[in-house]
């Protein structure tokens, strides 16, 4: 007789705890869609995005020289804002 009412007890605090826990999780996920929601919503607008034209193929000196001026521009702005 013990045994059937410490199962009991045991099953009715599982059924307690992961109700517990799944509803936690529900609200969590219900106020990230909401944050979500209110984030796109107060977002502005995007920018227009220009029409794709075809570039013209780079030799791979022309591209290492622009990957050097996109590093160089990347750094400098980096320094520029977090230096003193």
């Amino acid at each position: 007789m013990l045994d059937t009412t410490l199962v009991k007890e045991s099953l009715s605090l599982m059924a307690i705890g992961m109700g517990t826990v799944f509803s936690f999780l529900l609200l969590l996920v219900l106020l990230l869609r909401i944050m979500s929601w209110l984030a796109h919503r107060l977002s502005p607008l995007e920018a227009q995005t220009l029409p794709a034209t075809p570039m013209a193929p780079m030799t791979e000196q022309a591209a290492d020289a622009e990957l050097i001026a996109v590093i160089t521009a990347a750094v400098t702005r980096y320094r520029s804002r977090w230096r003193p």
